[in-house]
Formats: C-alpha cells, sequence, structure tokens
C-alpha cells in the first residue's frame, strides 16, 4: 500500500504548424573537407503545413520519455524521425525535466520531396518545447541546436524569405516575396538529398542562379522579376533521370504559372501563380494524375 504524498500532476500542451519550404534558388557552391556542400539559395516559406500537438506531463504515472505518434502509420516515430531527435536534443541540452513528452505528427508536407518538411516538424518540437518549459533561448541558440539536427532546420526556425549560405545554416533575411499562389505537385517518387549531392559532384555547371539579381527584384516587390529568376543547379541530375519532373513544369507553364521549378533536391516540382484562378485549375488537372499536389502561397 502507498502511503506517501499523492505527487503533483501538471500538464500543458500547445500546437503548432510546420510549414513547408520552397527554393526561389539553389546553388551548390564547392564541397568542405567533411564532406558536407556549400550552397547559396533562397528559400521561401508557404502556407502548406504538418500539424504537430506537443503536451508535456509531469508526475502522472504514464511511461517517461518521449513518445512520438503520426496520423502515416508508415512513418517511423522512433530515432529515425527527425521530430523525435529534436526533443532528445533538446531535454539533453537544457534543464528541462523530460517527464512524458508526446508528440503527434499530422503529416501533409510529402516526404523526401525536397520541401524541408522533416526539417519544419524539428523545427517546431523545438520551439514548442521551449515556450512548454518556458526555456528562455535566443533564436540564435535554438538554431544552434537545431544545426545538430539539420542543415534546414535553422531556416525552418526562422522561416520567411531568407539567403542560406555555408551548408545552409548562415542566414540573412531578405525583403519579403511578393505574395502569389503555389501549385506544389511531387511526382511518385523519392529523391535522396545524399545520393543528389553526389551526383553534383560529377557534372559540370554551366549555368549558375542569379541570386544576385533575385535579391535585387524582392527588394523592388518584383513578382515577375522573381518570376524569371527561378533556379536551381540539382534539376541538372534529377530532371534528367526522370522525365515526370520536366512534364509537370511544362503543364504548369501551358496552364498560366508564371514561373516553375524544381525544389531542393526535388522531386518537387511548384509553379508560381498571380491568379488564384488559373492556379485551382491547374492544381486540379495535376491532382487527376498525381496524388501530391497541393495548391498553398507564399507568406
Amino acid at each position: 500500500m502507498f502511503f506517501g504524498r499523492k505527487q503533483e500532476i501538471t500538464h500543458a500542451e500547445t500546437t503548432v504548424q510546420a510549414r513547408a519550404k520552397i527554393n526561389l534558388t539553389l546553388d551548390v557552391t564547392g564541397r568542405r573537407a567533411d564532406g558536407y556542400h556549400t550552397v547559396r539559395m533562397v528559400m521561401q516559406s508557404v502556407a502548406l503545413h504538418d500539424t504537430i500537438r506537443v503536451a508535456v506531463t509531469q508526475g502522472e504515472r504514464k511511461p517517461r520519455g518521449i513518445l512520438l505518434t503520426c496520423n502515416l502509420p508508415y512513418l517511423p516515430v522512433d530515432e529515425r524521425n527527425l521530430a523525435y531527435r529534436a526533443a532528445e536534443l533538446f531535454y539533453q541540452e537544457t534543464d528541462a525535466l523530460p517527464g512524458t513528452c508526446e508528440i503527434h505528427i499530422e503529416k501533409r508536407i510529402p516526404m523526401a520531396a525536397g520541401l524541408a518538411g522533416g526539417s519544419s516538424d524539428a523545427a517546431a518540437v523545438l520551439r514548442a518545447l521551449a515556450a512548454l518549459h518556458n526555456v528562455c533561448l535566443t533564436d540564435d541558440e535554438l538554431c544552434a541546436m537545431g544545426l545538430k539536427l539539420g542543415a534546414d532546420v535553422p531556416y525552418c526556425l526562422r522561416g520567411g524569405t531568407m539567403l542560406a549560405e555555408g551548408i545552409g545554416e548562415e542566414l540573412t533575411a531578405l525583403s519579403p516575396m511578393p505574395h502569389c499562389w503555389v501549385v506544389l505537385c511531387k511526382p511518385p517518387f523519392a529523391v535522396s538529398t545524399k545520393d543528389a549531392y553526389r551526383e553534383m559532384d560529377e557534372v559540370s555547371i554551366r549555368q549558375r542562379p542569379d541570386t544576385k539579381g533575385m535579391i535585387r527584384a524582392l527588394e523592388k516587390g518584383d513578382y515577375h522579376g522573381v518570376a524569371s529568376r527561378l533556379s536551381n543547379v540539382m534539376e541538372l541530375v534529377t530532371a534528367a533521370k526522370r522525365r515526370q519532373i520536366g512534364e509537370i513544369k511544362s503543364f504548369l507553364t501551358e496552364n498560366g504559372a508564371d514561373g516553375t521549378l524544381m525544389s531542393g533536391s526535388g522531386p518537387t516540382v511548384y509553379g508560381l501563380f498571380s491568379d488564384e484562378g488559373r492556379a485551382r485549375t491547374a492544381a486540379k488537372m495535376l491532382s487527376r494524375r498525381f496524388a501530391d499536389t497541393f495548391l498553398t502561397e507564399t507568406l
């Protein structure tokens, strides 16, 4: 029989959105001695997001530790999931008492798609846990923690319109992108980022993105200037192997997109639209062939 004082139970939870990103430009500028590639790219947040619910409980007779669930039964819910590793890292590097940490991911961003879905989930978990445990961390401190999880995590912690350099962690805020509609379409295959970068070492890049021109267009609020400068050197290796990427780009252009590009290492292709009606029509038509088609907008 238990005669001691009953332990007080405290519970707090929050729900946050983990937003996808697209690349307006992506240039691979070199390779470091440790194998990481250096980049120079402009990234932009869009409204498409995963929904992350995080709850922390102290004193309850539940299994202590991190409990991760997801609406997708095939998504790993252990150390293979970046959101799980984000929670582990948070508790390792702060004085917060872990108790029971429950994380549920309602996944909408396609996986292995070049949209930073996993990195965005990890960033959302870090921010949520810092708030729930009332741990005072600056953005720089959070980004330093996030970098240990992946090069895209610091950007996902900040979001918006950013120039990313180094391996992706050197961030400079840019003028916000003019609002537009975005049709995202992921063909039914995945791309390994690691393999794509390795293949980049074997090709000659003849045309680099006009990143300076892109930054000037953003400063002027010149939407068509942005749309005309979309460029991603990684299309060289991904599109060369998968004709669907070129087909989707052509379809979007023929149906009113002002500019099209593959995002990240792919395979997701997006089109920018100034006209919502045309964007909706294009998305509806594409969805008949590709299930992972989304109508979203810039933020």
